[in-house]
This record gives C-alpha cells, structure tokens and sequence, in this order.
C-alpha cells in the first residue's frame, strides 16, 4: 500500500514539486550567500532545479520498469553519476550562453563545476536508492496480491469441490433407500422420489459461498427431513427449537443439512425404538448459534473417523471465516451435540 500510494499519481506530483521548490529556493540562497546577483541567481537557480526534477523523472522511470538485482547494483551508482555530469555539463553551457556577458559569473560555473556535480549526483544515489525501494515494495505487493488471487481461486474450487461431494454422497444414500423400498413398500418409494427431486431442484442451483436466512435454511431442512421420514417411518422424530430473533440471521446455504444427516445416520445407528433429533437455533451476539442433538448407544462401537458431514462443514467454516473454532462436539449422556457458531456479515 506504500508503494502504490507514492505512485499515485496526484502523490507522486506532489512529491516531485515539493523537492523541485525546495530545490529552487536552497540553490537560489547558496548563490545569494556567495555574491552571485538577484537576477541572475533566481534563473541559474530555475534552470538548475529543472535539471534536478528532470533527473529524479528520469530516474524514477527507470527504475519503474528496471530494478537491478543484487550483483548489478553498480548500476545504481553508475546511472546517477552519468546522468548527473551530463545535466550538469548542459546547466553549465546554458547558462554560459544565457550570461556571455558576465564573466565574472562565467568563471564563478567553471570553479564550481564539479562541487555542483557532487551535490546533484549525491542527490541522484539517494533518488535512485528511493525508486529502486519503491519499485521492489511493487513488486512484492503484486506478489502477494497474485498469492491472494490464487488463495481465493483454491478456495473457490474446494469449495465447489465439497458441493460437488455433498450432493452425490446424499443421493447415493436415497437411491439406496430407495432401492429397498421399491419392492416392499413401492408407494414410499414413489413418495420418496417425488420428495427427492423437489430438494435437489431446490438446492442443485445453490452456491455454498453464498449466504441466506435461517428460515430459508430451514425450508429446505424440513424438505429433507420428509425424504428421510419416509424412509425411517414413525422411528424417526426431528424436533426444531427455533426462536424468533434468529430466524432472519444469515448463514452459508446448506451448511446444516449435512449435520442433520450425520445426526439421523448415527443416531439411528445401534439404537432400537423412537429416536428424536433436535435442532437449536439461537443468536449469541455476534454469532448465530445452532446446536444438534441426537442419541446414541454408548455400548454400541461407533464408526471411526470424523464423518463426512462434520469434516465437510468444518472445512467449509475454515475457508468461509479462516477459523476452526466455529463448529465444537459433545458426547454427554448418550447424547451427542454438534455446535455451530455463524458470524455475522457486518
């Protein structure tokens, strides 16, 4: 941002006038201090922070489009030195030629010749050594930039990646559902597909980047709910707790739905009779707070692993918000808890 704001046009303007001025008026009481006349030193003065700003403009260009490594950094000495004796050669002649008639101020050019040079070539390192700085803080800032872009990029495509996991791995599990009711119960397998295709009409155009309200979210919940009804029957009871207040929170679309099916998944695992799952919504400012709650059997050997839905979710939280802390479990007297904290966009 340092590098940009010196570029800046307008800044960059400003910069180069404000040394050329004070350029004009330090000339300008050095030739006063040696007896040089009013006249004659306010143009020499002109004309020698002319070639001052030049110098700088040309520089500055230069390094704008050259930056020398580490083994060419003669080039930063050697640039200024030529370019300063040759501005300076032309100072000399001009001004010689502007005051033929002066010859006392004619002498005055030549003895002063090459302390003018030292001071104008000691001001050509310096500026050399500033360009060069602000061309490389350039330079790493387009890097970092081109880091960023393609961080977003990497982002953008796991996260598509994901979509793209979520949707089948929930289609498999209905399909396969499905298939088990097509001959014993095909009226619930009819029921089922009809069901199945109004959700994935629904949330097939769905970004996960994108953000929607709760209630929205929850539509789409309930729709899922009533495939996986169908095919637990009465075994199977969802319990929403919502309160007013959260309902038009925002939260990344179908961040739920994959918590819910890991909770009917493993709460219907090794667990005999009714089970209820129960979904929380609430607002902890400045999050969104869910929390889901299914049972399970603590003698019956649990699958290892994260499970597709929390490892998804969670991967999703840290791309969306870059933290982990946002998505926490609890097993607590057969009950497992899955909590979500959303932050909210500002």
């Amino acid at each position: 941002m340092l590098a940009r704001a010196f570029r800046s046009t307008r800044t960059y303007y400003w910069i180069i006038q404000g040394a050329g001025l004070a350029w004009l008026l330090g000339s300008f009481l050095v030739l006063s201090y040696y007896g040089v006349e009013d006249l004659i030193a306010g143009v020499d003065s002109s004309v020698f922070s002319l070639v001052f700003v030049g110098m700088v403009t040309v520089l500055d260009r230069i390094f704008t489009f050259y930056n020398p490594k580490s083994g060419k950094i003669l080039i930063l000495l050697a640039l200024p030195l030529a370019l300063s004796f040759l501005l300076i050669f032309i100072h000399k002649l001009t001004m010689a030629w502007i005051f033929v008639d002066y010859p006392d101020y004619v002498d005055f050019l030549k003895q002063n010749l090459y302390l003018r040079w030292a001071i104008l070539a000691l001001a050509g390192v310096m500026i050399s050594l500033i360009a060069m700085l602000v061309s490389r803080l350039e330079e790493q800032e387009q890097s970092q930039d081109r880091e960023l872009h393609m961080l977003e990029l990497s982002k953008e495509a796991e996260l598509s990646q994901l979509r793209q996991q979520l949707q089948p791995h929930f289609l498999f599990n209905s399909l396969n559902s499905i298939s088990a009711l097509v001959v014993s119960q095909p009226e619930k397998a009819r029921e089922m597909v009809l069901l199945l295709s109004d959700f994935l009409r629904g949330t097939i155009r769905k970004d996960l980047k994108s953000w929607t309200t709760l209630s929205e979210e929850l539509e789409y919940l309930e729709m899922y709910f009533q495939i996986e009804k169908v095919r637990f029957g009465h075994r199977l009871k969802v319990e929403f707790d919502i309160s007013d207040d959260s309902r038009e929170l925002q939260i990344p679309q179908l961040l739920i739905q994959p918590l819910l099916e890991n909770a009917i998944k493993h709460g219907l695992y090794g667990v005999r009779g009714e089970v209820q799952i129960r979904v929380q919504a609430s607002v902890e400012s400045p999050y969104l707070l869910v929390k889901l709650q299914n049972p399970y059997d603590s003698e019956v050997p649990q699958q290892k692993g994260l499970g597709f839905g929390l490892s998804s979710v969670k991967r999703r939280l840290y791309l969306l918000f870059g933290r982990n802390d946002l998505l926490s479990t609890l097993s607590e007297e057969n009950i497992f808890t899955v909590t979500l904290k959303i932050p909210q966009p500002k």
